[in-house]
């Protein structure tokens, strides 16, 4: 690990976690079904299919997939909210919602790394 692989990880990160605080501004919804990490999720994975299928089909090197896939995509998505909003709703009964909301989540999140994929190639 040198420096500037640390430094893209960190700026790509910080930008995909800036954008995930977006979100809520795009879904502000508090209550019910957690719309904003479900779309941010869905669009980190929509975008690192899309740089999965650039980099394989026409290949990124190692700087911009530390930048865009490690680093943006990784702090675009988040697993720890997921879990901590299903965990909530599993906590105050909402089991329809918590089902739904991890069932689509993965279903969203591996149609749209296959989607940015495809459109790739």
């Amino acid at each position: 690990m040198t420096p500037l692989q640390l430094t893209l990880v960190f700026i790509g990160g910080g930008l995909g976690s800036v954008s995930r605080y977006a979100m809520s501004y795009f879904f502000p919804i508090k209550v019910g079904f957690p719309w904003a990490t479900f779309a941010a999720n869905a669009c980190a994975c929509l975008v690192l299919g899309v740089l999965l299928g650039l980099d394989l089909s026409k290949g990124m090197n190692s700087s911009s997939r530390l930048l865009l896939m490690t680093g943006f995509c990784g702090g675009f998505s988040t697993f720890s909210t997921f879990s901590s909003e299903v965990f909530h709703l599993l906590q105050n009964g909402q089991y329809t919602i918590a089902c739904s909301y991890i069932i689509a989540s993965l279903v969203v999140g591996l149609v749209f790394v296959a989607l940015g994929y495809i459109i790739m190639n």
